[in-house]
């Protein structure tokens, strides 16, 4: 591979022609599950089914999601839902078909199957009726249901974790200013990290294609499922935040 000062374009053309090269000549050779595929820098998380492992590239690793100078609840409100999440895409409709090894397989007997898919159909019925008022259309919950499943199996576990943190180590103080308990700047910390606009071309390109849900629906499907959040809030019973039926998979 060369690379030539000023010629940008056939650069690129020629990075990208040598990495085709370098996969293709990967093909019917054993597969090294201990490769790492990504870049530290990144802001995401991955779960691999493939490998069976979960991956936490530096980038993550930094406010809002985490800082070794926030309260627990902060943390666990933030990296913590994201650690649950991608612990759960192991148990989702794609991630169900690999096991520990991360060779596809069917591994669940008929009777879990059935009820994952009754409980996985109470989430894609819940999301596809929420709709997107930037571009007045409903989302597509089939196609988002593997993370909508993650994103609601992370905020409970998470939060489950923070509680057995407390009972280990005893309540934080409260923080000087703010009238607000560490359960309520749990869920506030989660709700904040999608908090965003979009525009109605994203809204579209969201709808049409992503397998995430839009920010805001990623905090209140997940935050009106849970019993916790109502509690630490005190929604009344039957509100939008704590609708009477909730949908769980995990």
């Amino acid at each position: 591979l060369t690379i030539h000062g000023g010629l940008f374009l056939e650069n690129i053309l020629s990075i990208l022609r040598w990495e085709a090269e370098r996969n293709l000549q990967l093909l019917r050779k054993p597969v090294d599950k201990n490769k790492w595929a990504t870049e530290p820098a990144v802001v995401n998380a991955f779960y691999n089914p493939n490998k069976n492992d979960i991956v936490f590239p530096a980038g993550i690793l930094q406010p809002l999601f985490y800082s070794q100078n926030f309260p627990k609840s902060l943390n666990y409100g933030g990296i913590g839902v994201v650690i649950g999440h991608e612990i759960t895409h192991g148990f989702d409709d794609k991630g169900r078909q690999f096991d520990k090894d991360g060779n596809m397989m069917q591994w669940w007997n008929n009777a879990t199957i059935k009820t994952f898919r009754e409980r996985a159909q109470c989430i894609i019925d819940q999301y596809s009726r929420y709709k997107i008022d930037e571009v007045g259309l409903y989302m597509d919950g089939r196609m988002t249901q593997g993370e909508n499943i993650a994103d609601n199996g992370g905020l409970k576990q998470s939060y489950r974790a923070y509680r057995k943190w407390v009972s280990q180590h005893g309540s934080e103080p409260d923080l000087p200013g703010l009238n607000m308990t560490h359960d309520q700047l749990f869920f506030l910390n989660y709700a904040q990290i999608w908090c965003g606009s979009m525009r109605p071309e994203d809204a579209l390109t969201k709808i049409r294609s992503s397998v995430h849900s839009p920010g805001i629906i990623r905090v209140i499907g997940p935050l009106s499922n849970s019993r916790d959040f109502a509690e630490a809030y005190r929604c009344p019973l039957g509100s939008p935040m704590n609708p009477v039926s909730k949908c769980s998979v995990w």
